[in-house]
């Protein structure tokens, strides 16, 4: 494998933490325009860091707004290996709670609004059942804070939990996917917990899917801020629990949580690195590494080498010969 080179992407707070202030900031251009802020190569552990703010400088661009498919082939220009990401997700189940992590290990995509392929010119068709790359989600499972003494899976947790005071992380759950940027109704969201879901998100999608493309292993950390709108049952006749919160001291909950559930992440990302840093041959069998091998259904001498070059980043290696 090439240079191990971590992407890192996330909030503003993660790169300030990640010390991307003092890193190397590269503008880049893309076939797709520009990703959401300039990408900022830094070092974690002797291993070099490629930090970008996903919904760049000063939060101004929603999840539907996001350049997936800039950000993530700017990554790849740069040399980026491995993507660790991390977003803000509503829970749908009581055992995920405000300020948990969680590591997903499947998706449902209800977005409809945005780019979801590089590969408009030409049949390409990538494995995508196991949405999230194994290796780096075993890597964070393992980097994650030991249980302490006494402790560890309680009766009837089915989730694969590691209890750490104050927060849990879960190894596996299921991610919706919503376009936004409004949160869901309550009926869409006891639909998604019909449906198996058991975090709610804007972010994850096209991102996962495009990392795939570009050959990619991508791994996500869920921050657990609130839960989803399921869980206010009414509390009598014409009024509804939720109701009776104030909603500015509810938004201030709920900043504390992605605030805390923030740092809780950030110190997950480092420990992984580290790992990774300590013995990169593991990450040679990250399945994603040749998602294109048997991915590409045209005929490539029938594929117009204008587009070959435009995407070479991508997939030059297949087009050796040409």
């Amino acid at each position: 494998m090439s240079e191990l080179r971590i992407g890192l992407i996330g909030g503003t707070g993660l790169g300030e933490a990640l010390g991307a202030e003092s890193g190397h900031r590269h503008e880049i251009d893309t076939p797709f325009g520009k990703p959401s802020d300039a990408i900022v190569e830094t070092q974690w552990a002797g291993v070099k860091t490629l930090i970008l703010s996903r919904h760049g400088p000063g939060h101004l661009l929603n999840p539907t707004q996001v350049p997936y498919r800039a950000n993530i082939f700017a990554l790849k220009k740069l040399g980026c290996t491995h993507i660790l990401a991390s977003g803000a997700v509503g829970s749908l189940r009581e055992e995920f709670r405000p300020q948990d992590l969680v590591l997903p290990d499947q998706v449902i995509d209800k977005t409809h609004k945005r780019p979801a392929t590089f590969f408009e010119r030409a049949a390409v068709h990538v494995e995508f059942a196991e949405p999230f790359d194994p290796i780096l989600r075993q890597i964070l499972q393992e980097a994650a804070l030991p249980l302490p003494t006494g402790e560890g899976k309680g009766e009837g947790d089915t989730t694969g939990a590691s209890h750490s005071a104050p927060h849990t992380i879960h190894s596996r759950g299921c991610y919706v996917c919503m376009e936004g940027p409004a949160f869901s109704t309550r009926a869409e969201s006891l639909m998604h917990r019909l449906w198996g879901g058991d975090l709610i998100g804007m972010t994850a999608m096209p991102e996962a899917k495009l990392a795939r493309e570009a050959e990619i292993p991508y791994a996500l950390i869920a921050l657990v801020t609130d839960y989803d709108c399921w869980r206010a049952k009414p509390a009598s006749a014409g009024a509804l629990e939720h109701d009776k919160v104030d909603p500015f001291i509810l938004l201030k909950e709920i900043l504390g949580n992605v605030k805390a559930a923030t740092a809780n992440a950030i110190r997950l990302m480092r420990r992984a690195v580290e790992a990774m840093a300590a013995n990169p041959q593991r990450l040679d069998a990250c399945p994603a590494l040749h998602a294109l091998q048997l991915g590409i259904w045209s005929d490539k001498t029938k594929i117009d080498p204008e587009e070959i070059e435009r995407l070479r980043p991508l997939w030059g290696k297949y087009f050796e010969s040409r």
